[in-house]
């Protein structure tokens, strides 16, 4: 390392803060990583990894349990879930993972020290042992430990929002982190919320045989996605058994036990089980990290307050990912600690929001990118949208999958793309070709004429991208 290497100091270890930190060194930084906690944040120890790994095996054991008739084999006798085994599972994979992101920043040349941070100043950045400081290196450093900085990163990502109505103490009363280490699979839940973690719990233990019950206050479920999509994904729920329940509050947790608890619902509605999950929201994890005194401003919400670089109120220092209050999703802070290890080390540029994917993994999924078509009329575009329905794709109904579609929404007078919705099987990984078609500037008409293998899921958005125009051909007219 160059003894003129700019010196950088990361604080946090999840997916914003462990790529800016093997960014920035591969720009040839000298960077240290600071991390209270285990590598790779929540979303892979206790959000996106472990509930996909959960929700692949819930998806496999609801296949069996529906009894295969439709794919034409018999299972014979009793079929149940092994939830021990599936937690094994995800410990395994979250395991392997954690130490892939260990090696890399080795390899990248990035010190990993574990402790809690503390910001002592601009360029100043004191280290404390960590209660719980975890993954290797295991032993933190003698206290205190001072790192000198050219430029600080703050990663420290976001947490469940645990309103004092409920009593988490009560191993009853779930959040998300809870949710995923529980003992056995409950019975019945109540989910109180009805955005991505809400619906993806909701499809997690429904596919496991639990009754569920999804409680939300607003209108809609997802309420910041299109009201379409939205209606579409409620009706497939409640078809595969989740009672849900819009424009409901919550009134009152009348008991909650061990193993039961009881609410009560505006109007007077009584409804128990043996679990709740409050999933209202997250906040920024920025309590005792002195940023307020370092002079960084933040919101009313306590999110840290940045500038298109992801730059704060004070030179030198820049946040990302959740603790900046964006679209919360770990690809957007890795995004975001991309952009900030390059403006660390040299260079000017400024975060994407254009063609970001947002990807609910639920049952269905559900993903969309870009604008709605009332967001892009409300933005004074003259939107049009084309549709196609995967009850007229051949990949979905083969593989038993009919319910969902894809839609494209672009501008009439440019036919550039704005947006699309897809929900159904795999809309996860559909919608990453709309977002590149976005990201290039790309008509519907351009991605329509993009020829698609045959059968596969992506058809569905070529097809409602000639639907724009209608010139789909399989789309009756």
């Amino acid at each position: 390392m160059a003894e003129s290497a700019v010196r950088v100091v990361v604080i946090g270890g999840g997916p914003g803060g462990y790529v800016a930190a093997i960014h920035a060194a591969h720009r040839g930084a000298a960077v240290t990583v600071v991390e209270r906690d285990l590598l790779g944040g929540t979303c892979l120890n206790r959000g996106c990894i472990p509930t996909k790994t959960l929700l692949a095996g819930a998806s496999a054991f609801g296949t069996a349990a529906r009894g295969g008739a439709e794919f034409g084999f018999a299972v014979h006798g009793e079929v149940v879930p092994d939830w021990p085994a599936m937690q094994e599972r995800k410990a395994r994979v979250v395991t392997r993972l954690r130490e892939g992101v260990h090696t890399l920043l080795k390899k990248a040349g990035v010190t990993l020290v574990p402790g809690t941070a503390l910001v002592t100043g601009p360029g100043h950045v004191q280290v404390r042992p960590a209660e719980s400081a975890a993954g290797p290196p295991a032993a933190p450093p003698e206290p205190p430990l001072e790192l000198d900085a050219d430029r600080i990163i703050i990663a420290t990502g976001s947490e469940p929002m645990r309103p004092p109505f409920f009593d988490f103490s009560r191993s009853s009363i779930l959040d998300s982190t809870s949710a995923l280490e529980i003992g056995s699979i409950p019975r019945s839940i109540l989910i109180l919320g009805g955005g991505a973690i809400g619906c993806e719990f909701a499809g997690l233990f429904g596919e496991l045989g639990c009754r569920v019950t999804l409680i939300e206050l607003m209108p809609q479920l997802l309420p910041t996605e299109d009201v379409r999509v939205a209606r579409q994904l409620q009706g497939v729920m409640r078809k595969t058994g989740v009672e849900v329940l819009t424009k409901t509050r919550l009134e009152a947790v009348v008991e909650a036990e061990a193993e039961r608890v009881v609410v009560t619902l505006e109007g007077g509605r009584r409804l128990e089980a043996e679990k709740m999950l409050v999933a209202v929201g997250r906040r920024p994890c920025t309590e005792g990290l002195g940023l307020q005194a370092t002079g960084i401003s933040m919101d009313e919400r306590g999110y840290v307050m940045v500038n298109e670089r992801l730059e704060t109120s004070v030179p030198g220092i820049y946040a990302v990912g959740d603790v900046n209050g964006g679209l919360m999703q770990a690809h957007v802070a890795s995004h975001e600690g991309m952009v900030a290890a390059e403006n660390c080390t040299g260079a000017v540029r400024e975060r994407t929001t254009w063609a970001i994917p947002r990807c609910v993994y639920g049952v269905p999924e559900v993903a969309a990118v870009g604008l709605s078509e009332e967001e892009a009329r409300e933005e004074g575009y003259r939107p049009v949208t084309g549709t196609f329905r995967h009850g007229a794709l051949g990949k979905a109904l083969a593989l038993g999958e009919e319910q969902g579609y894809a839609q494209i929404i672009a501008d009439h007078d440019s036919g550039r793309l704005l947006g699309a919705v897809v929900m159904g099987h795999n809309a996860t990984d559909v919608i990453h070709e709309v977002a590149v078609a976005m990201q290039l500037g790309a008509t519907a008409r351009q991605l329509g004429e993009v020829v698609h293998g045959h059968p596969s899921m992506a058809e569905a958005v070529m097809e409602a991208a000639r639907d724009v125009h209608g010139e789909s051909v399989h789309v009756a007219g």
